[in-house]
Parts: structure tokens; sequence; C-alpha cells
């Protein structure tokens, strides 16, 4: 294994096997899981609908490619596309999604005839070299190679910055600002702006709702294409909308969307939505050899099926609220927490050191203190100092309660250990 593959916690941990909203290590101890694989199970561990369908599947045929037909993969495509709010859809499905946005922005250059690209400060997109060369964040860069020009603009982190201590509607009039202003200083077209409305790896920031509508708005001046990248975001997480571009619904669907991790539950799925005009712009052959497998394909159909019969949506909002409000309550006496914010069940939860600084190693330990006490949760922030709370959607009240009681015995620990005694 190379040097640079990261693993969570001073010791390892091997996870054997899971059930629901639990997964187990190969010691035989118990945790509850808010993190779910990094937001990819999405209903639950073991899910039996999905489990039948992915062994049902494996007992017919492993493999075709896209060469070929698969009637899973034609209707799990027809549902994403009426789903995604963009007119005239066509889906094209991959293995992650790294790859997804790395065919939205081969779409995209191709569709405008220009390497150029806008993307978010703090963003990230995935591991290959095309969505490296669009990530903001430099702890997820490590070249500065890359065949895109990339053109980073305001308005994904609201609380730090330049202009954090402006209202909602000032802070949006100040990024619209800067959008212009970087589009002053482009060369001739450029290609597509590349966010997530709800920034994962970055720590669960967020804009004012209303930004990217705003900047849909002059995107549309100059022809530029919005790609929303849905990977974490995606699927009714957030709670209050199923795409996380609906918070900025103003001025329409995006032109691109790209989805992967929740709608596989585990299973390798990603792919991007287009408008026909821009999907069909490519001149050349083109298939996926592992996108859209018949057996993910019917784990993705299953797991969707699951997901809307149910209303993990609803769900969401109404645990995730009740999460969210708690762990705020919990905060409000500790300094080494300086945010509390999210949707749904995506909560990020900011550390800092006495002086305001981002502060990893208060994350770091939280993340084991947790651990300790039956917990997984992750982290994340330009400078990993959030901590990331994302559990499977089918999370129950009780176990919101139970989770929430082990975090705020973690922010205390964290609070003893680098800030003093809290202020409860």
């Amino acid at each position: 294994m190379p040097d640079w593959l990261a693993l969570y916690y001073r010791e390892p941990l091997e996870l054997t096997h899971g059930e629901g909203r639990h997964v187990w290590d190969a010691q035989g101890r118990r945790y509850l899981d808010f993190f779910g694989g990094i937001l990819t199970t999405m209903t639950a561990h073991a899910l039996p609908e999905v489990t039948k369908a992915v062994a049902e599947q494996a007992g017919r045929i492993l493999h075709t490619s896209t060469l070929y037909l698969d009637r899973h993969m034609v209707e799990l495509a027809e549902r994403i596309a009426g789903l995604s709010g963009i007119p005239d859809a066509r889906v094209f499905f991959t293995t992650s999604g790294t790859e997804a946005n790395d065919a939205a922005l081969l779409l995209a250059t191709t569709f405008r005839r220009s390497n150029q690209i806008l993307a978010m400060r703090n963003g990230y997109h995935g591991r290959s070299f095309s969505a490296i060369g669009v990530t903001g964040n430099s702890s997820w860069s490590p070249t500065s190679l890359s065949p895109l020009q990339t053109l980073y603009v305001h308005g994904a982190v609201r609380t730090r910055g330049p202009y954090a201590h402006l209202s909602d509607r000032e802070f949006t009039e100040a990024c619209v600002a800067d959008l212009e202003d970087v589009l002053g200083q482009a060369h001739g077209n450029v290609a597509a702006l590349i966010a997530e409305p709800v920034q994962g790896v970055g720590g669960f920031t967020a804009p004012p709702d209303g930004l990217y509508a705003a900047f849909r708005d002059v995107l549309a001046r100059h022809g530029i294409l919005w790609i929303s990248d849905e990977v974490q975001t995606g699927w009714g997480r957030t709670g209050d909308h199923f795409w996380g571009w609906q918070a900025h619904a103003e001025a329409g669907p995006p032109d691109l969307l790209t989805f992967a991790k929740g709608i596989g539950n585990g299973m390798s799925v990603g792919g991007v939505v287009a408008r026909a005009d821009v999907m069909n712009c490519l001149d050349a052959n083109s298939i996926s050899t592992f996108g859209g497998s018949p057996v993910t394909m019917a784990a993705g159909l299953a797991n969707l099926t699951y997901l809307l019969e149910h209303d993990l949506q609803g769900n969401a909002r109404r645990v995730g609220g009740l999460l969210i409000e708690r762990l705020r309550a919990i905060a409000a006496g500790l300094p080494v927490v300086r945010e509390v914010r999210g949707r749904g069940l995506m909560i990020g939860i900011e550390l800092a050191a006495p002086d305001g600084s981002p502060a990893p190693q208060a994350a770091a330990l939280a993340l084991e203190a947790a651990r300790d006490k039956g917990l997984l949760i992750g982290k994340g922030g330009r400078e990993g100092h959030a901590l990331r709370i994302a559990p499977p959607l089918t999370l129950t009240v009780a176990e919101a309660e139970e989770g929430a009681d082990i975090l705020e015995e973690t922010l205390r620990h964290v609070q003893d250990a680098f800030g003093g005694k809290d202020r409860s």
C-alpha cells in the first residue's frame, strides 16, 4: 500500500460486518456508524432489499459492459433523469464520483471548446488528474499540474474569509461581484462552474441559500455551464431538498449534475446527468467497461426504490433537525466548538483553538475519543479541523440521541484537553 493511503485512527480499524446503523470490528466490538463509509451507506448496512437484489443479479450474470443493453441500467437512468430536474436529461453511469466529475468536465469543455473552469475555494471533486485540477483544498491537491485552467471564486465558506462579517444578502452580492471580476480576467470562453452545494471534504460548509442562483444569472449571460457536484449532497441527505442545488433553484436547474456514493449503498455507482445537447456533444466513441454493470445497477435501483418508498428524505429532515439542535445546545458551553452547521443528516462541527484558529489536533482527538466510546465519525475542512456527521438516512431518534450523548462526552473531553474547562 502507498504511504499516502490514509487510514483513520492511531490503531486502524478493521470493519467486518454491519447491520442497520451499526458496524462491528474484527474484535467483535459494535459501533454506531455516523459516517457511512464517507456518506456511502446511505440507507442502512445489509439492507435486505439491496442485498437481495445484488445476490439475485450476481446469480444470473455479473458483467456485460455498456456495449450491451441492461434493463436495470435503463430503468435506473429513466428514474434519475426524471428526479434530476434537468429537462431532456441524459444519464451516463460511472463507477465513482471522481469519474463522474471527470466525465462532466470532459462534456463541459468539449461543449464550450474551452479548458477554463470556475471552481469554488475549499472545494473537492475527486482524485483523478482533472478532478484534482479543480480542487480548491490544498490538503487534497498533490500537484499543480492540470489539463485545465482553473479560476477560483469565493462563496462556499460562509463563516471564514474576507466576506464572513457580511449579512447573507451582502455576502451573496460580494461573491457575485468577485465572480464578475474573475470572469473579466478569463481569456475568451469559460466552460463551466463546478460547485458542491454543500462542500463535503471541505467540512460541510455551504453558502447562503440562493447564492448559486445568483451565480447562475451571471453564468447564463456568458453561456457558461453549471455543474452541480451532488456526490455527497444528493438523494435527500440534506432533508430540505432531494438535491443540494434545489436550495438555489430560483434560476432553474444546473446544466449538469454528478452523483455517486449513496445511490449504490456501498456498491460502486456514479454518474452524470446532463441536458441532451451537452451529453451528446462528444464526437468520438466512448463506453464504460464497469459503469452501469448489472449488479451495481440492480443495487442502485433497489436502493433508490427503498429510499423513495420510505421517505428517507423526510426522515433526514426530522431526525437530522433534532440532532443538529441537540449538538448546538451541547456546543453552546464549549469554546472549542466554533460552529455547528449543516442540514438534515449532513452536519459539520468546526473545532477551534482559543485564538479562533482551526484546531486539527482537537479534531483528531475527537475522532479517537468517539471511537473509544463506540461512535464512528469523519473529519474534514481545509485544515482537517471539522468533524463530519453523516449517518445512514434510516437513523432513528433513539440512535440520534445515543450518538449525541457520545458526542457530548467527546467534545467535553476535547475541551478539557485543548481549551480548559467548559462554560456550562
